[in-house]
């Protein structure tokens, strides 16, 4: 990803870390970067001052799972119950912690396991501070389906539209021209998601919009109708939250990549 350091300069991030290491490499990565000073709190008293100490909000906290004085994870627990957006830095990852740490809506966890451990934390928090300039459009019948889904990208701080029909999806997609990605159900009783595709695709190309279909039908070959009809990407439900934002992250990188190499051959 390609970072700027300017348009970072208002955000506000906890570093809550206890090992001189990690907190000396992040730092100093993060400022790099983005220049920006990240605020450490090396235990749990450190995190509580931080927060007392200033009225301005919290864009983002950085915690590991266990700090001085709050051992057996108190400090997540705070910053969860703050509502304050955070992305867990942890060498703790035993079996059943991935399904906590998702159940308490993280916006990530990145493993301290590996020599690219700091480069992975520093591009989850690019993306967390620039996903904003994203507008995302989710196409579904089901209420239940759109919240899910919804909760789930504005946890990753996109902004995000909803429809609850393929009719609807057109009238918002009329009216907001700066969405770029839109997801849709397959099966939905006015106009299913292969014939929105098909209408949106006469007027609106893979430059300006990318589309991906999602079912919970077990039929692989959807995937194949889904990809001839015009849309970039198909995921079969249930599907896991990594994945899923790994998905999302990838159609809006090819969609900004696209714009980019169109803006390139303009100008020359």
């Amino acid at each position: 990803m390609q970072y700027s350091g300017g348009m970072f300069a208002h955000a506000r991030i906890i570093l809550a870390e206890d090992s001189n290491v990690f907190t000396s490499m992040i730092g100093k990565r993060l400022k790099e970067l983005f220049d920006i000073d990240v605020e450490i709190c090396r235990n749990f008293e450190d995190l509580q001052l931080s927060y007392d100490k200033s009225t301005d909000p919290i864009t983002l906290a950085i915690s590991n799972i266990n700090l001085p004085g709050a051992e057996n994870g108190e400090a997540l627990e705070y910053l969860v119950d703050l509502s304050i957006p955070t992305i867990v830095f942890t060498g703790t990852f035993q079996e059943g912690m991935r399904d906590k740490l998702m159940a308490k809506d993280v916006v990530d966890y990145i493993l301290k396991d590996n020599v690219f451990a700091v480069d992975l934390l520093a591009e989850s928090i690019c993306r967390f501070l620039t996903n904003h300039r994203h507008h995302v459009l989710i196409v579904d019948d089901s209420p239940t389906a759109r919240a899910l889904l919804s909760s789930r990208l504005k946890r990753y701080n996109f902004r995000v539209s909803t429809a609850d029909s393929g009719a609807k999806a057109l009238e918002i997609l009329k009216a907001n021209r700066d969405i770029g990605l839109m997801i849709t159900d397959y099966n939905m009783p006015d106009i299913d998601g292969f014939e929105l595709t098909r209408r949106i695709r006469a007027s609106i190309g893979s430059h300006e919009l990318r589309i991906i279909g999602v079912s919970s039908s077990s039929n692989r070959l959807l995937s194949a109708r889904f990809l001839k009809a015009g849309g970039n990407d198909f995921m079969l439900r249930p599907f896991i939250d990594e994945e899923f934002y790994c998905r999302v992250n990838q159609n809006l990188d090819t969609l900004l990549q696209i714009q980019s190499m169109r803006k390139e051959r303009a100008v020359a």
